[in-house]
Order: structure tokens, then sequence, then C-alpha cells
């Protein structure tokens, strides 16, 4: 596996201070070639965050492979209690959990050798940011998954992203 530049809050070098971003061509095409998409913390209440989004997301193509251990179902799909059930092959992991819990769900997250691992809004780990990057995993803290899709991929389709405002 190619060694991955991982987005925003990110250090080029371990032991290095310098920052390095992808550009939103390269984070275009990340979302633009990604398929599935595990999130930890989707909720059944339509009103939230971790509803919403992965709603957008499923309706743009994306397979949601929910992760809710109070859930049956989320999304019409079969809710799984922990990422160490997930079968299938995942490119992102989206956490809508508190930062507090973020490194142990990165250390499950880390088996499947996503692409990137994506904590949403208000969500940073930095311990578990640096743990993913040991295993050149790309990481994003404190950005919304929906709103960055919106804007570089689907923002030339009128009526799209509405409420991520």
């Amino acid at each position: 596996m190619k060694n991955i530049k991982v987005l925003y809050q990110t250090m080029k070098n371990p032991g290095s201070n310098k920052i390095e971003m992808l550009s939103d061509k390269e984070i275009k095409s990340l979302l633009k070639n990604s398929k599935t998409i595990a999130v930890v913390g989707i909720s059944r209440d339509r009103g939230k965050p971790s509803h919403k989004i992965p709603k957008y997301l499923k309706e743009k193509g994306y397979k949601i492979i929910p992760i809710n251990p109070f859930a049956d179902k989320v999304l019409g799909e079969k809710s799984l209690k922990s990422l160490a059930q997930v079968k299938d092959t995942v490119d992102i992991v989206d956490i809508f959990r508190p930062g507090d819990e973020v490194y142990e769900i990165v250390k499950q997250a880390v088996a499947l050798k996503p692409k990137i691992i994506w904590m949403q809004s208000g969500i940073k780990n930095i311990k578990a940011k640096k743990y993913a990057e040991k295993y050149n995993i790309a990481v994003v803290m404190d950005k919304c998954l929906g709103k960055e899709h919106h804007r570089l991929v689907d923002k030339d389709k009128p009526g799209t992203g509405i409420f991520l405002k």
C-alpha cells in the first residue's frame, strides 16, 4: 500500500511540526473513489447529524454500514455492534462519537485497512490520529464528511446539501 498523505492537522513526517494538507483535488478523488462507509455512532434519530449525514451519503450512492450497539437497523441496513463485526471492505470509517472514545474505535478501524478515518465536526483525538498514521491510514479530524462531499463532489447539483448548512 502506498504511503497516503493525511488530511488536515497532520504531520508530514513523524517528529516534524510541518503540516501537510491534501489539495481539494486529492480529497475529491478520495471521496469519488470510495464506495463503502462504516459509520460509528450512527443515530436512529432523524434530527441528528449522525443520521442526516449518513443518509445524505447513502443517497449519493455510498454503501453505509451502521455501527450502533443499541440499534437493530438504521437507514434500512442491519446495524452492527462494533467495527470488529464488519466483514466488508471499508473505504472510510466515519466517527460520530466523543473524542475520548475515538482511540479504541481507531484501534478497531485499523484492522479494516480503510483509506481514511474521518472524525466528524467537533471530534478530535491526537493519540488516535497518530495510531492510524502508523498504518498509513489518512485521518481527518473536526470536519463534516457530508459538507466536504457536498463542497467538492456534489456542489453543482441544485438542492443537494441543503440540510448541511
